[in-house]
């Protein structure tokens, strides 16, 4: 039986006792009085202890929740840093990147220029060469060409 039941028992043996004429008094049996009051002594106690018991389990599920949410938090900044970490190695890693295709190319344009002008210097040469050439050619051939004219006159001169 749980103590507002044993309140409730007393209420009702005040209010069905006897009024005594001329007074608030009220005459009640004393014997289910102390009854109560008896029973009230052993229920009490019972409540106090399982209210006490579930205090103490409240206290218990709120440590455990509050250890678990301290664990979590400190999950979550660990990957939080680590996240940022690894967005700071990956903004330098592209950084790093950026400067070497950069250098690269530089790299690129100055052996492109560079070979472009010894192309330059190659043909030029071959250019002057082939003048040459076609020089000492067309000498070769006006002194072949005057060569067989005179060979052709002289050969032919009585015809």
């Amino acid at each position: 039986m749980d103590v507002l039941q044993l309140i409730d028992r007393l209420e009702q043996l005040v209010t069905s006792g006897t009024r005594l004429p001329l007074s608030s008094r009220t005459m009640i049996d004393e014997q289910a009085f102390l009854d109560i009051i008896d029973q009230l002594r052993v229920t009490v106690p019972e409540e106090l202890k399982q209210a006490r018991r579930f205090t103490q389990e409240r206290d218990r599920i709120m440590q455990q929740a509050e250890a678990e949410a301290e664990k979590i938090l400190n999950a979550a900044q660990e990957r939080a840093t680590l996240m940022l970490q690894d967005s700071e190695i990956l903004r330098r890693a592209q950084d790093d990147a950026q400067r070497l295709i950069a250098a690269a190319n530089d790299e690129a344009d100055d052996i492109r220029q560079g070979a472009d002008e010894y192309a330059f210097d190659v043909l030029s040469g071959l250019e002057t060469e082939l003048t040459k050439l076609v020089a000492t050619t067309r000498k070769g051939r006006a002194t072949l060409d005057r060569s067989t004219r005179r060979a052709s006159d002289g050969a032919h001169p009585g015809e």
